[in-house]
């Protein structure tokens, strides 16, 4: 990378659905690439952006072109206003992820809404966006893009652990970044807290209440999908895990205990003994899923600051636009599974 300093606003919104992370950068390349998150913040969705993108996954065609549109404007005017109220007088460019609808890299095929030039009309500045087409078109998954991060800002660390709406890992191995998605997560514990009025399992309270389903737990841990290391989207979700739940009729403090018991057990079957692993995403803050991973891996777990739990993709997804703007690589062919290493995303000028 080519040393100077930039100043980036990173996006992202993730599946778990728990709103819109923006974070200030600012990056500085002298033999090691530095960063100082200067101001971060996290929109939640009202009940109406919540309701659209749940239910955009099974809308018509039409349907989702136009909600891709308004949700452009709508990030648009949050980036203005997140650049307004902390008073940001620098910005080199926006780089955005977007809200994933579809994700069906083995049939070609990925959508993340919200990567529209109307954003760049609107803010007024230049956007780096839509990170994830350029490698499902190269024949890769088109994710997890997030491990160029880990690589260059985290290497310290055996393990980058992210525990958001899935689970993914990244790691060295023999000299390659290797990554993948582990399993579904915090989608499937909040699916079921909004089924009874919470957005969440407040550090896991509820789900340490409950009681294991032993048959349920066998079921998980066995399930074909995990014969294969692939990027996972909210489709196996609905056709895959939510009804074989659902079909051993538990309470909802039953379901979330034997869950977390099931991906814990996934989580820690990928960490080797005697490393350290550096764990970020929202269900960092679940202390009994913490618990439940600790019991099964020697691995030390590093849980950093509050700041850089809630902002490591939002920052990295800026490190990702800043690659794409100097045209160097920010997809690795060994994580995606893409026919080459290339520098993927889009760049729409004001």
């Amino acid at each position: 990378m080519k040393k100077g300093t930039w100043h980036i606003i990173g996006l992202m919104s993730g599946t778990s659905l728990d709103g819109v992370d923006l974070a200030y950068i600012e990056f500085r390349n002298l033999e090691k690439i530095h960063y100082k998150i200067i101001q971060a913040t996290s929109i939640p969705y009202s009940t109406e952006w919540k309701s659209k993108l749940t239910n955009a996954f099974s809308a018509k065609k039409e349907e989702v072109a136009i909600l891709d549109i308004a949700y452009s404007k709508f990030l648009g005017e949050l980036i203005n206003t997140f650049i307004k109220e902390n008073n940001i007088k620098k910005v080199d460019f926006v780089a955005s992820h977007g809200h994933t609808i579809f994700h069906k890299p083995n049939e070609g095929y990925t959508l993340q809404i919200g990567n529209k030039p109307i954003i760049v009309k609107i803010c007024n500045q230049t956007v780096v966006c839509d990170f994830r087409v350029q490698d499902v078109a190269l024949g890769g998954q088109g994710a997890p893009l997030v491990p160029i991060g880990d690589q260059l800002l985290f290497s310290e660390y055996d393990y980058c652990l992210n525990i958001g709406g899935f689970a993914n890992v990244s790691y060295d191995e023999n000299g390659l970044r290797q990554a993948y998605d582990i399993c579904p997560a915090n989608i499937i514990l909040n699916h079921y807290t909004r089924k009874i009025g919470f957005e969440y399992d407040h550090q896991g309270k509820l789900a340490r209440s409950g009681k294991l389903s032993q048959d349920l737990l066998n079921v998980l841990d066995t399930h074909p999908m995990y014969q294969s290391k692939n990027s996972l989207g909210n489709e196996i979700v609905v056709s895959e895990f939510i009804p074989i739940i659902d079909s051993y009729n538990l309470n909802t403090a039953d379901i979330l205990h034997t869950y977390i018991e099931h991906f814990a057990k996934k989580i820690a079957e990928v960490l080797k003994p005697k490393t350290t692993t550096l764990i970020t995403g929202g269900g960092t803050f679940n202390s009994y899923l913490i618990e439940r991973i600790k019991e099964y891996t020697t691995s030390h777990l590093v849980i950093p600051s509050n700041q850089l739990i809630n902002y490591k993709e939002a920052l990295i997804f800026a490190l990702l636009g800043l690659l794409k703007f100097q045209n160097e690589v920010n997809c690795l062919a060994p994580v995606t599974g893409a026919k080459k290493n290339h520098t993927s995303g889009f760049i729409y000028n004001p």
